[in-house]
């Protein structure tokens, strides 16, 4: 079984990766802010506190470390309510040794007593029903002698299967097409903490078939100036009051009223339109910590702002293309330039900035289109790119581009076909035909193909080999030029592209080395002329340092 870090790591990161889609279902109870960033900063809060303990840390220091982190980190409803279900799962894990499905059966069932408690007037339909139908598929689990990982599976398939059913229970929910966003955040930590556990990779499930589809959320002018206009939340730090008397004031000054914690440490939350009195009363109570006030009809304005404008993104967008792409490239420059040849969704990333495969396959699902092809242009990011087609929600396939030249000639090669199989073998054929040659400065000592490399060096690299090294940047230019083969004038006028690129981060040194103090119009004049005469008669100026 992996250790309590990496599991509590794996829920709060498969909910880091979802946050916007849970935001996006925010309906109920009152629109007080975003309930999947609210969820996901409660599970930073646990992470950061678990992350003092040592990785061998027994199970009272962990479960101590999850109930304080959720307390103090705890934000907004959705956050409050967590962290309760983290408590009590901690509660029913109070004597346990190691971890079985019977354990796991009793830290579910007081977990949902927890979190009932938590609220004085529960709501079915929302994340509380999640954890209760999670813990009764845990006792059942346990009853029939299944092992842990299997009844952790069990757990999450009706964590899931029970988001399914919010609009069932919930009015509001079946009006706005959606699960309720709490109860999908909780099982996606599920999810997550389940993956872990049984070194899987997360895949969250598809809840959306039960109702309408969750992405295309329609905005609902249902803001009520009655209504209380501030989501009001802090710590309360003291002795001088119980836990009841606190939950009565706050009662009365407003509602969705949650006061959580032990006596002399309490997280208060109320939906309130007088802020400032509730802060000035519990000051003269005790010490006031982590204050946060939100105004909730700010919050409901911006956020069906953003559902307007993805619907209206949605209503332009036409019937889906056969097939639509996705590239890596650093920069606005490549980024139009692959645009131009076809490309739709563009990825920031390339060498030293590596896109993670949630970054890919979120850019993926934006694209209207039946099928997928991505085009990863760096060998270092072909890995992510079959991940993130192993998820899609659409056939995805991946061009294994290791360059942003491979990605145009593949470009290039594509006849709009809406074969994917014979799209991709076409594309990857056009591809591995290119070959590329860079031209850069090196960043420190080092030994490799052509030899030493002192640091400042500039050197020529193709075939991910470096190849040629000098101390003359249009020397080394040339020379890989040479390499690359064929009519060198022509591979030379081509090459001066990437030189000038490089003069642009080197001028300074290449000027400094040879003693002249060029304008840098002059220098590229000089490059370009450079290279001509090398062209002409190449034999004449390889001066670099090739690699045998």
């Amino acid at each position: 079984m992996t250790n309590a870090h990496d599991l509590i790591n794996g829920a709060a990161s498969a909910l880091k990766e979802r946050i916007e889609e849970v935001n996006r279902l925010n309906v109920f109870p009152v629109p007080d802010g975003d309930t999947g960033t609210n969820m996901s900063l409660t599970m930073d809060a646990v992470v950061k506190e678990l992350s003092s303990l040592p990785a061998d840390a027994g199970v009272p220091e962990v479960c101590h470390a999850v109930t304080r982190g959720s307390l103090m980190g705890a934000r907004g409803n959705s956050g409050v309510i967590l962290s309760q279900v983290l408590r009590g799962m901690c509660e029913g894990l109070t004597g346990v040794d190691a971890l079985d499905s019977t354990a796991l059966a009793a830290a579910m069932e007081r977990s949902a007593a927890v979190a009932y408690q938590a609220v004085r007037k529960p709501v079915e339909g929302t994340m509380l029903t999640v954890v209760k139908d999670a813990a009764a598929a845990a006792t059942q689990a346990a009853e029939s002698g299944m092992a842990l990982p299997d009844a952790l599976a069990a757990v999450t398939t009706e964590a899931f299967e029970s988001v399914k059913r919010t609009p069932e229970l919930l009015e509001v929910l079946r009006t706005n097409g959606v699960v309720d966003a709490g109860a999908f955040g909780l099982a996606i930590l599920m999810e997550g903490f389940t993956a872990a556990a049984r070194g899987e990779r997360v895949v969250v499930a598809d809840v959306s078939s039960a109702v309408a589809p969750m992405l295309q959320v329609t905005p609902v002018d249902d803001w009520d100036d009655d209504e209380y206009l501030y989501c009001t939340e802090f710590l309360l730090f003291g002795d001088a009051f119980e836990r009841d008397p606190v939950h009565d004031y706050v009662s009365a000054m407003g509602g969705s009223e949650l006061v959580v914690g032990d006596a002399g440490e309490l997280k208060v939350h109320v939906h309130t339109n007088d802020p400032g009195t509730v802060l000035a009363h519990f000051t003269s109570l005790g010490e006031v910590a982590e204050v946060h006030v939100n105004n909730m009809r700010r919050q409901q304005a911006s956020r069906d702002s953003s559902l307007r404008a993805d619907a209206d993104e949605h209503e332009d967008a036409g019937p889906p293309k056969p097939i639509g792409f996705v590239a890596v490239a650093a920069g606005q420059g490549l980024a139009d330039i692959l645009r131009s040849l076809g490309v739709d969704e563009i990825v920031s990333g390339g060498q030293t900035m590596n896109p993670s495969t949630a970054d890919l396959a979120e850019a993926a699902s934006r694209v209207n289109a039946e099928r997928i092809v991505l085009l990863p242009n760096n060998k270092n990011i072909v890995m992510a790119a079959n991940a993130a087609a192993s998820i899609a929600s659409v056939p995805t396939a991946v061009v294994p581009t290791r360059s942003i030249p491979e990605a145009f000639s593949a470009m290039l090669s594509y006849d709009g076909g809406a074969d994917l199989d014979a799209t991709v073998a076409a594309m990857t054929e056009a591809a591995s035909a290119v070959r590329t040659g860079e031209v850069t400065t090196a960043v420190k000592d080092a030994t490799g193909k052509a030899g030493p490399i002192a640091e400042g060096q500039a050197i020529g690299i193709t075939g991910g080999e470096i190849e040629v090294v000098g101390d003359d940047v249009l020397e080394v230019a040339v020379d890989l030029a040479a390499i690359l083969g064929g009519d060198v004038r022509e591979v030379a006028r081509s090459i001066v592209l990437i030189v000038e690129a490089a003069m642009h981060r080197a001028i300074k040194h290449v000027t400094a080395r040879r003693g002249h103090a060029y304008a840098r119009r002059g220098s590229f004049t000089a490059v370009r002329s450079s290279v001509a005469a090398a062209s002409a008669s190449p034999a004449a100026t390889l001066n670099g340092r090739r690699a045998p």
